[in-house]
């Protein structure tokens, strides 16, 4: 059996890092971690190989060497997956999709042979067995959540290491918490399920035996929601980084809890984590109130940000506007919040009700839905009746984008963060970040218009906090990025504005 595993193309959004990519010589962030995973679990007498269209574009002569192509693709994917289901339909190849997208709305997708949805520990193995018998079903779903510790080490030799910025490992799944509009409950459930110490310890060594040094994003929903198992783990964790030199730098997701335990923080910066993204959301008590996000109401913003900052965490925050409680004072309160707490890396997006989730459901009774989420909460689309005015939501979520990727605005993040940041992390500098040192040189220092806040940066870093030097030529990238996503944002929202008036035109 010959299996061609396909990952569809990835939009430009706040993820996908593709305006860095030129910077560093690379093709893509991540790599398809779950198609990996997959891989490992398919019989080893089969013969595979892993199309990623980020990397590369998918070839008629690689559909023409399967006998069966396998997707998968989260919500956001959903244009690519159906390109490649319709290209593989065409050559007449038995099409198997899973994953994030599928699993939410499979009737969105025409053309699939077999839906093998859910987690793959559990409806895979059903699928293989119906094949082998020779009769094997449209649908595979599954409300069980396996234990992981029967999940396989990705099959990393499907890839090239030098495409990829970041590799990707996962520890657990699911979350405690029950935010409406969260679809990690709806996939993994509440309770943690976590891989033992030595199980993850043996998937990050494959991933050192295999040749890769340098980033490493442990994609939990939320990496400490099991502290009791994470606080077993760490010290492993930091005895294998030592022993072999500290060849990754980790960054991983969790909740704003992190910082009020100081003996997690501490393990965590010794493990070398360097980065970690937090849904703050929003500094509106009421609408966190409204979301369910009851582990951010009582915290003191401010001072856990700067905890995690003082322990090398950086941290990457995550942003809702329109929220039912909020009012049109609540874009100018975001930008002074973000602002003040000093989060760099600030993706700010419209509330987006997903599939199955609690708020997609609400909305649902309530007759308010709109259409389907594109997956991408920073392209201004709505797909619901949000109490604000639709045109007040729109133009002020415009004009924080606008402001909070101004030059002087994010420029002014980065000071906040570097007074507090002690940068920890060991290890290294890859001949890359001399590369995209010399790049930013030119395409930041002397073409773009941030260019004086460019060389104001690096000075007054160089001369106060040299240790956090790589880190500020890193964010000055960074900011090219989402400059450029926000500039495509407000396109969106432009095209928005225009459709609206063309349809209120022809209702009148």
């Amino acid at each position: 059996m010959r299996i061609l595993l396909v990952y569809p193309i990835y939009p430009d959004t706040f993820w996908s890092f593709k305006h860095i990519l030129p910077f560093i010589s690379r093709k893509a962030a991540f790599p398809p971690l779950g198609l990996l995973t997959v891989a490992a679990m398919l019989p080893a007498r089969w013969e595979k190989r892993l199309v990623d269209a980020n990397v590369a574009p998918l070839r008629d002569e690689d559909l023409a060497w399967a006998d069966m192509v396998f997707i998968s693709a989260m919500v956001v994917q959903e244009a690519g997956a159906k390109d490649v289901i319709s290209r593989a339909r065409a050559m007449g190849k038995c099409i198997v999709a899973g994953g994030p997208a599928f699993t939410a709305q499979p009737e969105r997708f025409q053309g699939v042979d077999h839906f093998v949805l859910n987690e793959a520990e559990t409806t895979l193995p059903l699928f293989l067995e119906d094949l082998r018998r020779g009769a094997p079903k449209p649908l595979y779903t599954s409300s069980e959540r396996p234990d992981i510790a029967c999940t396989p080490i990705p099959q990393w030799d499907l890839i090239n290491f030098r495409d990829y910025v970041t590799m990707s490992v996962q520890y657990s799944r699911g979350c405690p918490f029950d935010c409406e509009f969260c679809d990690i409950v709806v996939l993994n459930g509440r309770r943690p399920r976590v891989k033992s110490p030595d199980q993850m310890l043996h998937e990050i060594e494959s991933l050192h035996d295999a040749g890769w040094r340098g980033p490493v994003f442990i994609v939990d929903d939320n990496f400490i929601g099991n502290i009791a198992s994470v606080k077993q783990f760490l010290p492993r964790l930091i005895d294998w980084q030592t022993r072999h030199g500290y060849p990754f730098k980790f960054m991983t997701e969790a909740s704003i809890n992190l910082a009020r335990d100081g003996e997690l923080v501490g393990m965590m910066s010794k493990a070398n984590f360097h980065k970690v993204f937090i849904g703050i959301e929003t500094p509106s008590t009421d609408s966190l109130k409204e979301c369910g996000k009851k582990q951010n109401v009582a915290m003191d913003f401010s001072q856990a940000i700067k905890i995690l900052h003082q322990n090398g965490l950086q941290v990457m925050g995550g942003f809702i506007v329109g929220f039912d409680s909020d009012t049109e004072g609540i874009f100018e309160q975001q930008i002074r919040f973000i602002q003040k707490i000093g989060v760099v890396t600030a993706m700010v997006g419209i509330l987006t009700a997903m599939p199955k989730t609690r708020l997609w459901r609400r909305l649902k009774a309530e007759n308010r839905l709109l259409g389907n989420a594109t997956g991408e909460n920073t392209d201004a689309s709505l797909n619901f009746i949000p109490t604000m005015r639709r045109e007040a939501l729109i133009n002020g979520y415009k004009n924080l984008l606008s402001t909070l990727y101004a030059p002087e605005y994010y420029y002014d993040r980065i000071n906040t963060f570097l007074k507090n940041y002690n940068p920890t992390a060991r290890g290294k500098l890859a001949w890359s970040d001399f590369q995209a040192f010399i790049k930013s040189l030119w395409r930041i220092g002397i073409l773009s218009r941030a260019r004086f806040d460019y060389w104001k940066l690096l000075f007054k870093t160089a001369l106060t906090k040299r240790k956090a030097l790589p880190v500020a030529v890193e964010l000055a990238i960074l900011g090219r990025h989402f400059q450029l996503v926000a500039k495509r944002a407000l396109l969106a929202t432009d095209a928005w504005a225009d459709s609206t008036a063309n349809e209120s035109s022809r209702t009148v």
